[in-house]
Protein backbone atom coordinates (compact mmCIF):
# COMPACT_ATOMS: atom_id res chain seq x y z
CA UNK A 1 0.00 0.00 0.00
CA UNK A 2 2.78 2.45 0.85
CA UNK A 3 5.37 1.02 -1.54
CA UNK A 4 5.33 4.13 -3.73
CA UNK A 5 6.15 6.28 -0.73
CA UNK A 6 9.49 4.59 -0.29
CA UNK A 7 12.07 6.79 -1.92
CA UNK A 8 14.49 9.56 -1.28
CA UNK A 9 12.61 12.48 0.24
CA UNK A 10 13.69 16.11 0.32
CA UNK A 11 12.58 18.57 3.00
CA UNK A 12 9.91 21.05 1.85
CA UNK A 13 9.04 24.55 2.93
CA UNK A 14 6.04 24.36 5.31
CA UNK A 15 4.25 27.21 3.51
CA UNK A 16 4.46 25.34 0.18
CA UNK A 17 3.19 22.14 1.80
CA UNK A 18 0.31 24.02 3.44
CA UNK A 19 -0.65 25.48 0.06
CA UNK A 20 -0.54 22.01 -1.57
CA UNK A 21 -2.73 20.52 1.19
CA UNK A 22 -5.10 23.43 1.80
CA UNK A 23 -8.17 21.25 1.09
CA UNK A 24 -6.94 18.37 3.28
CA UNK A 25 -5.90 20.17 6.44
CA UNK A 26 -8.58 20.90 9.03
CA UNK A 27 -9.06 24.03 11.12
CA UNK A 28 -6.26 24.36 13.63
CA UNK A 29 -4.03 21.80 11.90
CA UNK A 30 -0.50 23.07 11.39
CA UNK A 31 2.28 21.48 9.34
CA UNK A 32 5.35 20.89 11.47
CA UNK A 33 7.57 19.19 8.89
CA UNK A 34 7.10 18.15 5.25
CA UNK A 35 9.03 16.15 2.67
CA UNK A 36 8.58 15.59 -1.05
CA UNK A 37 9.34 12.22 -2.68
CA UNK A 38 9.24 12.95 -6.42
CA UNK A 39 5.50 13.82 -6.69
CA UNK A 40 4.46 12.30 -3.34
CA UNK A 41 4.57 13.97 0.07
CA UNK A 42 5.20 12.95 3.66
CA UNK A 43 3.84 15.49 6.14
CA UNK A 44 3.88 15.68 9.92
CA UNK A 45 1.23 18.01 11.35
CA UNK A 46 0.24 18.72 14.92
CA UNK A 47 -2.52 16.05 14.54
CA UNK A 48 -1.23 13.29 12.25
CA UNK A 49 1.28 11.91 9.82
CA UNK A 50 -0.05 12.36 6.31
CA UNK A 51 1.16 10.50 3.24
CA UNK A 52 0.06 11.82 -0.15
CA UNK A 53 0.45 9.32 -2.98
CA UNK A 54 0.14 10.96 -6.41
CA UNK A 55 -1.01 8.29 -8.86
CA UNK A 56 -1.38 8.08 -12.60
CA UNK A 57 0.44 9.69 -15.47
CA UNK A 58 -1.30 13.05 -15.14
CA UNK A 59 -0.96 13.23 -11.36
CA UNK A 60 -4.59 14.24 -10.94
CA UNK A 61 -5.40 11.18 -8.85
CA UNK A 62 -4.18 11.54 -5.28
CA UNK A 63 -4.48 9.06 -2.43
CA UNK A 64 -4.16 10.45 1.09
CA UNK A 65 -3.19 8.19 3.99
CA UNK A 66 -3.87 9.88 7.30
CA UNK A 67 -2.28 8.26 10.34
CA UNK A 68 -3.22 9.71 13.73
CA UNK A 69 -0.22 9.71 16.05
CA UNK A 70 -2.10 7.50 18.53
CA UNK A 71 -2.01 4.74 15.85
CA UNK A 72 1.78 4.70 15.69
CA UNK A 73 3.08 2.03 18.06
CA UNK A 74 6.73 2.95 17.70
CA UNK A 75 9.22 4.33 15.22
CA UNK A 76 12.87 4.01 14.30
CA UNK A 77 15.22 6.43 12.64
CA UNK A 78 18.48 5.11 11.28
CA UNK A 79 20.98 7.90 10.86
CA UNK A 80 23.59 8.04 8.15
CA UNK A 81 26.87 6.25 8.69
CA UNK A 82 30.27 7.34 7.47
CA UNK A 83 29.63 6.45 3.84
CA UNK A 84 25.83 6.76 3.81
CA UNK A 85 24.12 10.05 3.11
CA UNK A 86 20.52 9.33 3.99
CA UNK A 87 18.21 8.69 6.95
CA UNK A 88 15.84 5.71 7.11
CA UNK A 89 12.50 6.31 8.84
CA UNK A 90 10.21 3.44 9.88
CA UNK A 91 6.76 3.85 11.45
CA UNK A 92 4.98 0.84 12.93
CA UNK A 93 1.26 1.50 12.62
CA UNK A 94 -1.24 -0.59 14.55
CA UNK A 95 -3.12 -2.87 12.17
CA UNK A 96 -0.33 -3.13 9.60
CA UNK A 97 2.03 -6.10 9.46
CA UNK A 98 4.99 -4.17 8.06
CA UNK A 99 6.30 -0.72 8.99
CA UNK A 100 5.89 2.24 6.67
CA UNK A 101 9.37 3.07 5.45
CA UNK A 102 10.89 6.09 3.79
CA UNK A 103 14.39 7.24 3.00
CA UNK A 104 15.02 10.89 3.73
CA UNK A 105 17.91 12.97 2.52
CA UNK A 106 20.34 13.87 5.26
CA UNK A 107 20.37 17.50 6.07
CA UNK A 108 20.52 19.84 9.01
CA UNK A 109 18.53 18.84 12.04
CA UNK A 110 16.13 16.51 10.19
CA UNK A 111 16.60 13.55 12.55
CA UNK A 112 16.06 15.68 15.63
CA UNK A 113 13.03 17.39 14.07
CA UNK A 114 11.33 14.10 13.18
CA UNK A 115 12.00 12.60 16.60
CA UNK A 116 10.79 15.75 18.35
CA UNK A 117 7.52 15.78 16.42
CA UNK A 118 6.82 12.06 16.84
CA UNK A 119 7.63 12.09 20.56
CA UNK A 120 5.63 15.26 21.12
CA UNK A 121 2.42 13.89 19.59
CA UNK A 122 2.54 10.10 20.00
Amino acid sequence: MFSRLIGNATKMNNKDATKDLKNILIDGEVIELAFRVVRDMIVFTNLRALFCDVAGVTGRKKIYHSIPYRSIGHFSIETAGSFERDIDLKLWVRGLDEPIESELKKGGKTVLEIQRILLKYM
